[in-house]
């Protein structure tokens, strides 16, 4: 094993900097069950607004966050349309149809980006046999689809399906910061139209734990109901609110970086032979490659997971998508020098599979 280790698992394994550690310190608290923790109202109002709504929620996580929106927006044995990729069916342990009664309508698409015109095929309004659609979900950025943005013309298309059907949008926005940079515009602009936007202080933006659930002021009194319910209610969480703070005021102003990183990476990647790889579907901090078998030749566990293997005996660590699939996340503590480092032994591990 190499001396240090480079962990592009995921931008969730970042560690709290010093600021983030003073300002947990020195954090002013209360109980926030009572909603009298100043530090968590503080990042709620700051939250809020760098989306452009009304009113945030601070939860734990971000699935939490999701599912409490799920719940509001949609009553139980109706149909929530999402990419057939997304994090809400594959990643958030059948929360929707546990803690809801909620069915998922995946569609096929490309990237994760859902096409307006199979979202308006698929809505069921009023149907004698059929489970009615009762919430519309988009993911931008789209995990599974490689970091990949909705723009906001592609945005507006679907929203306004929702708008002829009268149905409410969520967007899992873990990611939305990204997003923004990578379109050069702001997360309230992409926000705009949503009925609620979930986005993680946690991933990219650095936290050590915490999202935010972002609504109207109604949407989210009720929010901070369910969340209860959930088991999701915090007494002096203010100590961790105070490193969202800092994660939202700075985060943001450095993802270019991440980016710059990806990319980076990913060109690296894409002129390995055995590497399947196109660098120019690489938008943002995530990059997703297919792993050819005469890199790792006829394993029973699959040839990511042969890979990857291979790449934790040099210090690299990945996270595997599916069979032959392998996934980096770039983040805050992978500099590059480091990401140099890990395309160097990256090469070396694929150099000797083919030699």
């Amino acid at each position: 094993m190499s001396q240090n280790r480079i962990d592009l698992r995921s931008d969730t394994v970042t560690l709290p900097d010093d600021e983030m550690r003073r300002a947990m310190a020195e954090a002013e608290v209360g109980d926030d069950v009572y909603g009298e923790d100043p530090t968590v109202r503080r990042l709620e109002e700051e939250s809020a607004a760098a989306v452009g709504l009304e009113a945030a929620l601070f939860v734990p996580s971000g699935t939490m966050g999701n599912q409490i929106a799920l719940r509001l927006q949609a009553a139980p044995g109706e149909e929530v349309i999402c990419d057939a990729a997304s994090h809400v069916i594959h990643y958030e342990m059948g929360a929707m149809a546990a803690l809801s009664g909620l069915l998922p309508h995946p569609l096929a698409s490309l990237g994760g980006q859902l096409d307006p015109v199979a979202v308006e095929e698929a809505v069921v309004k009023d149907a004698s046999f059929h489970a009615r659609t009762g919430l519309i979900v988009v993911e931008n950025t789209h995990n599974m689809g490689g970091g990949t943005v909705y723009d906001r013309p592609h945005l507006e298309r679907i929203l306004a399906v929702a708008r002829r059907h009268g149905l409410p949008v969520h967007c899992d926005g873990a990611r939305i910061f990204n997003a923004a940079v990578a379109l050069d515009t702001s997360a309230a602009a992409l926000a705009a139209g949503f009925d609620s936007l979930m986005f993680c202080l946690s991933k990219s933006l650095g936290a050590p734990v915490g999202s935010m659930l972002c609504g109207a002021r109604d949407f989210i009194a009720e929010a901070r109901r369910v969340r209860k319910m959930f088991g999701g209610g915090m007494r002096q969480v203010g100590v961790i609110a105070a490193a969202g703070l800092v994660a939202l005021r700075k985060g943001p102003a450095r993802l270019a970086d991440d980016h710059d990183n990806a990319r980076r990476l990913a060109t690296a990647l894409a002129a390995i032979p055995g590497i399947g790889l196109d660098p120019a579907s690489v938008r943002t901090n995530i990059v997703i490659f297919r792993v050819g078998s005469e890199l790792v030749g006829r394993s029973p566990e699959g040839a990511a997971a042969a890979f990857l293997a291979r790449l934790r005996e040099v210090g690299v660590l990945g996270g595997k998508v599916d069979a032959d699939r392998v996934r980096f996340v770039t983040h805050r503590d992978v500099r590059g020098a480091e990401i140099d480092e890990a395309i160097e032994r990256i090469r070396e591990v694929a150099g000797a599979a083919v030699h």
